[in-house]
């Protein structure tokens, strides 16, 4: 009777040291799954000219697109060192948030313009790219707001100068590039 408590007593401590081992290798593979679900995306600024992004004229009746394009053109290496969520990584090969924006996708795709437009709010906030990246991975993008850039950007000639970029919704005021920009094509 003492020789059976005993065996099944040790019994018990191997299944509940068995439960606790399975465990922890879950919680251990739990980790290891959420890093490797982060897509795609440069830790570094790039070395060199990156390819660019296509103009935004070329999305005109599409305003959320155009004003993503043009935003897109401004921080081009910021979003080399970011991810985009829309699984472009796996689908198209895209090695950023910026391979997005070197082809039509991102007109089609709210991921990718939701999270350009945090990315751009952010920069002007001062906010370095890793800063913005872990934002993005937290998933802060997914709280921007579209409507506010569904109005479609001024049309300008063919030999007239850059257009200014958006001001973020809820700003009133033009980026400190797009004026600087503007002064300058007006001092010429």
């Amino acid at each position: 009777m003492l020789k059976r408590a005993l065996i099944y007593s040790c019994a018990a401590v191997l299944f509940l040291l068995g439960m606790r081992l399975g465990t922890m290798a879950q919680e251990r593979q739990k980790k290891i799954v959420s890093v490797s679900l982060v897509p795609a995306y440069h830790p570094a600024p790039p070395r060199g000219r990156l390819a660019p992004t296509l103009p935004p004229r070329d999305f005109p009746k599409n305003p959320v697109a155009e004003h993503a394009y043009a935003v897109a053109s401004r921080i081009e290496p910021l979003l080399y060192q970011l991810p985009c969520y829309c699984n472009c990584d796996h689908e198209l090969g895209h090695t950023s948030l910026l391979s997005c924006y070197q082809t039509r996708h991102a007109a089609e795709c709210s991921v990718c313009q939701m999270e350009a437009y945090y990315a751009y709010q952010q920069s002007r906030k001062g906010k370095t790219a890793k800063e913005i990246r872990v934002g993005i991975i937290r998933g802060d993008w997914q709280h921007v707001n579209l409507a506010p850039w569904q109005k479609p950007l001024p049309s300008r000639s063919a030999s007239a100068s850059p257009r200014p970029l958006p001001a973020p919704p809820g700003t009133g005021t033009a980026s400190a590039g797009a004026r600087s920009a503007s002064a300058q094509a007006g001092a010429r």
